[in-house]
């Protein structure tokens, strides 16, 4: 009886319900948005994950819990997020050809330092009655005097826009990406203020005609029975659909520098990355997967096809710097 009972005591140790396998994630993104892909990994594969969510504040508590950090992943909202990780030495490289299957290379750290998990337009928004759609407006167009007084957008600062103008100064450098955001700014109709969906409700007010903001966002406005009505009143434009393709930014993960678990927590990268997962998660956010071929919700298709900029978010992102010093030169957000 004894010999019995030890035997199916390590049997059930062994099994995947009763591991000790763990993943610890830091997360930008709010719990709900990923515990169903999470749940659905730990059915999978047997390993729990525990998840630490803050809207702020967790690089700084990566950085200052060094060795001692419990965190294996950090899920961001935004790619600037995952260059400042990655700026700081908090990460470690992620090595896996199944995550380099799923992901397009523009969309990965060339030294595997980072990979992003959703992509999001930087889309302009149109009044429907006193504009309608642009289906041939460009960036470049924002800064056209025809617009003076017209535009509203968040500040320059942001890790949305700041994205976008370093993008500009990738394709144009640095002269006439300051002569634009000249242009932009003197066609601003108020102090840049407010995030995406505050852009939205100004246009649908009459306090501005166009505006910038993430394509998810739209999607979320129309889910939102008290927003619905501002996001109805808009276009969602694509812009330079004529020529290189609108601006991608993108929510990602890193694998930390002092990672406890690095083979559990590439395990959940790479089934992140693949098919079912990459639907969820995108479908919940109402953004567009990473991953060629996995299909949209329905809500995201309905938007229609468009032209994406396939400009490396590794060069993008050596422009950054730039890009923030020429936000100060002409005082965008003053």
């Amino acid at each position: 009886m004894k010999k019995t009972a030890l035997v199916l005591f390590t049997a059930l140790l062994s099994t995947p319900a009763l591991s000790a396998d763990v993943v610890n994630i830091y997360s930008f993104r709010q719990p709900f948005l990923i515990q169903p892909i999470l749940d659905d990994f730990t059915q999978q594969t047997g390993i729990k994950t525990n998840v630490v969510f803050a809207k702020k504040g967790l690089i700084e508590r990566v950085k200052r819990e060094g060795k001692h950090s419990k965190a294996d992943l950090v899920l961001t909202s935004n790619f600037s997020a995952l260059v400042q990780l990655e700026e700081l030495g908090l990460t470690q490289s992620i090595n896996s050809d199944i995550v380099n299957a799923n992901v397009p290379s523009t969309f990965r750290d060339e030294q595997g330092q980072w990979i992003a998990l959703t992509k999001r337009v930087r889309n302009v928004y149109s009044a429907k009655e006193r504009v309608g759609a642009l289906p041939t407006l460009s960036y470049e167009d924002l800064a056209d005097p025809k617009y003076k007084g017209k535009l509203c957008t968040r500040p320059g600062k942001h890790p949305y826009n700041l994205g976008l103008v370093a993008s500009m100064v990738a394709h144009h450098g640095e002269v006439k990406t300051k002569e634009w955001l000249e242009g932009v700014k003197s066609n601003l109709a108020r102090k840049p203020q407010g995030n995406d969906r505050a852009q939205v409700k100004a246009v649908k007010e009459g306090l501005c005609d166009i505006a910038l903001g993430n394509s998810y966002y739209f999607g979320k406005m129309l889910q939102d029975e008290q927003q619905k009505s501002w996001a109805e009143a808009v276009h969602i434009n694509f812009p330079n659909q004529t020529n290189r393709g609108s601006h991608i930014n993108v929510s990602g993960v890193v694998m930390t520098k002092y990672a406890k678990n690095p083979e559990n927590a590439l395990k959940l990268i790479e089934y992140m990355t693949d098919n079912k997962a990459q639907n969820m998660y995108a479908s919940v956010n109402m953004e567009y997967p990473v991953k060629q071929g996995v299909a949209l919700s329905d809500m995201v298709a309905s938007w229609g096809k468009f032209k994406e900029d396939t400009l490396s978010l590794d060069e993008i992102s050596k422009y950054r710097p730039v890009a923030l010093k020429l936000i100060d030169e002409v005082k965008f957000d003053l």
